[in-house]
């Protein structure tokens, strides 16, 4: 992977003598400081909802599960992101989080363009994102319905922020999953025996849907971290605290969550997570699928592939499959009418057009902001999120998902 091998010689260089190695990390900060005077700082949309927003983080292992993406670990690792309305909007020792660490944001800066080759190789200061959301801030002590998050292949969680944080402000807590080995990066808060660094980066060289194997083996592990996400909610939401590290929650999170009303919503191989979790798992009410197929990839090219069981036989709770007309193509009309068939009424599809496949995620709002700044052609731009302004994609995203959750999510 290019980014592993830059950030692999990026250390190489400090293991000289120590006047040395001061030398040369004073060198690599001074670099870093001028490139980001010159950086773009880029915005996220502000959530309209009536409450403040609090984040925390939780380091969940599973002990039950070896990694699927590398065999020297002997246990389960996820990262996930909590979004809760807040009792308060500021306070002490509340600022308001990144979003993205500094760590993930620079590896992000590798990667993210290897992906999506419209986007600049540099001149972004990925790192000076902020979002909305109060760091730690107490939660309110009302029962609240839980949103599930499962972001697209390769993606952070913390690319999802501007409809997470629409849900927190309208009165939802939302569970983002970072699914490591896929995510480009993840951040843990510890190191441990069997894993040496505190950043973990992608396995994926390509997109997935070409390697049959390896799209199978990804959506097996998002669909077991749903789960194991889900167990741990129930320990949390009974007064005990999950987190890995021992770090301390909220005060007043475990109140807040009504495992009663769950719901789900992914993008891409999040959204066909999410299809196939709301399958499998009678915990979750409703499900929206932004632009996930349905179906995995034929191991013959020119073959239709074979349909998830969600789309093959149906599920009886309310599921919304929301796309664009950039990225219909067959697969996706294929696997998505077969669900539509199943006699029970309760998925419907929806559309916005003049957009791309990337405007469910954050780039909605950051690709406009960098063609103004010069970074990107209108081309990359369309390629990415079409050509529908940040004002109406956002508001239209947004509008769906929440609309959706509020009519289905809304009884005890």
């Amino acid at each position: 992977m290019v980014a592993g091998s830059a950030l692999a010689g990026g250390a190489l260089l400090l293991t000289g003598g120590g006047i040395a190695r001061a030398a040369v990390r004073e060198q690599v900060r001074e670099q870093a400081r001028e490139q980001a005077a010159d950086a773009v700082a880029l915005r996220l949309p502000a959530p309209t909802g009536p409450h403040p927003v609090g984040a925390t983080t939780l380091y969940l292992v599973d002990p039950s599960r070896r990694d699927p993406w590398d065999p020297s670990l002997p246990v389960r690792e996820v990262m996930v992101t909590v979004l809760y309305p807040a009792a308060q909007a500021d306070g002490d020792g509340c600022p308001i989080a990144p979003q993205m660490t500094p760590g993930t944001a620079s590896v992000f800066a590798q990667v993210a363009p290897l992906t999506n080759p419209q986007l600049p190789n540099a001149g972004v200061d990925w790192a000076a994102t902020m979002t909305h959301a109060h760091a730690g801030a107490p939660a309110q002590a009302v029962r609240r319905p839980v949103v599930i998050y499962s972001p697209g292949g390769g993606d952070p969680r913390t690319l999802g922020t501007y409809v997470a944080e629409e849900l927190a402000s309208q009165g939802h807590v939302v569970v983002s999953i970072d699914h490591p080995g896929d995510a480009g990066a993840v951040q843990f808060p510890v190191t441990t025996s069997y894993r040496s660094e505190c950043i973990r980066t992608t396995v994926f060289r390509e997109n997935p849907r070409t390697r049959p194997d390896v799209y199978r083996t990804a959506i097996a592990a998002r669909l077991a971290d749903i789960r194991f996400v889900l167990n741990q909610l129930e320990l949390l939401a009974a007064g005990r605290n999950p987190d890995a590290a021992d770090r301390p929650l909220p005060q007043h999170l475990p109140r807040a969550l009504d495992l009663a009303r769950v719901g789900i919503y992914g993008h891409s191989a999040g959204g066909t997570a999410a299809a196939q979790a709301a399958y499998d798992d009678r915990r979750i009410r409703a499900v929206v699928n932004l632009e996930g197929y349905l179906d995995y990839p034929p191991d013959q090219p020119g073959e239709p592939g074979p349909l998830f069981p969600v789309a093959r036989y149906g599920v009886n709770r309310p599921m919304l499959l929301l796309g664009t007309d950039g990225f219909r193509n067959a697969d996706i009309d294929r696997s998505w009418s077969a669900m539509l068939a199943h006699p029970n009424r309760r998925t419907s599809r929806r559309q916005i057009d003049d957009a791309m496949h990337w405007v469910f995620s954050d780039f909605a709002a950051m690709v406009p902001q960098l063609q103004a700044d010069g970074l990107m052609t209108a081309e990359g731009r369309d390629q990415m999120v079409g050509a529908l302004g940040p004002g109406c994609s956002v508001a239209m995203v947004r509008e769906y998902v929440l609309a959706f959750f509020e009519r289905n999510l809304s009884g005890t």
